[in-house]
């Protein structure tokens, strides 16, 4: 038998994860077993087990998707830009989940209504899994001290109000993030424009935006 390629074992691997995410996304991770996924996969039984030790090494890469598909224009803003606003680093981690389509690290594309109910059937596992728990706990600290330096350079440029603690602030720029991901799967909010808008709006409202104290 000839050797699999590498590009053909990359998709054979890419083609499960769809699977078990279409299987997560409307089964829901303990009631999905890994011969679904092969069923939902079109493979044989054993074919998974080729690519990932078990269901829950599936389940951390999804998540890890698709929290990556949030956070990641929010790291690269905060690398490109010293005078963000609050609602600028909210606008950023929505963006990428503005339409149908994200994609995922190697560049596919995946459905932006199967990774947010995956990531939100995430958090949940974070309370019995410590594996997820930590990998999720490490990815957050990152963002997180990526969104506290944003404010401070927002602090030194008058776009953020001097008052705000960088670091408290930075875990209320992830609590809209979370809270806009829950309503967007759980309760159908797509209006992100208008969100972001009224974002813009509400802090404006706050004296977030005009900087004062």
């Amino acid at each position: 038998m000839p050797r699999i390629t590498a590009e053909r074992r990359a998709a054979n691997r890419s083609a499960i994860v769809a699977a078990a995410r279409r299987c997560f996304s409307r089964d829901g991770f303990h009631q999905t077993s890994m011969p679904d996924i092969a069923a939902e996969a079109g493979v044989s039984v054993g074919a998974p087990y080729r690519y990932f030790a078990g269901k829950e090494e599936i389940i951390l890469e999804i998540a890890g998707d698709a929290f990556r598909v949030m956070f990641d224009p929010v790291e690269r803003l905060v690398d490109a830009a010293g005078d963000v606003t609050v609602a600028d680093l909210v606008e950023a981690a929505i963006e990428p989940v503005s339409g149908d389509i994200a994609a995922d690290a190697p560049g596919q594309d995946v459905p932006v209504d199967e990774l947010l109910r995956c990531a939100v059937q995430a958090w949940g596992e974070l309370l019995r899994h410590e594996g997820l728990r930590q990998q999720a706990g490490a990815g957050f600290e990152r963002v997180r001290g990526h969104i506290a330096d944003a404010l401070r350079g927002g602090r030194r440029a008058g776009t953020v109000p001097a008052g705000l603690d960088p670091e408290r602030g930075a875990r209320v720029v992830m609590a809209l993030l979370h809270g806009f991901v829950l309503q967007h799967a759980a309760f159908g909010l797509d209006d992100t424009a208008g969100f972001t808008h009224d974002v813009r709006a509400v802090l404006s409202d706050g004296g977030l935006l005009r900087g004062d104290t």
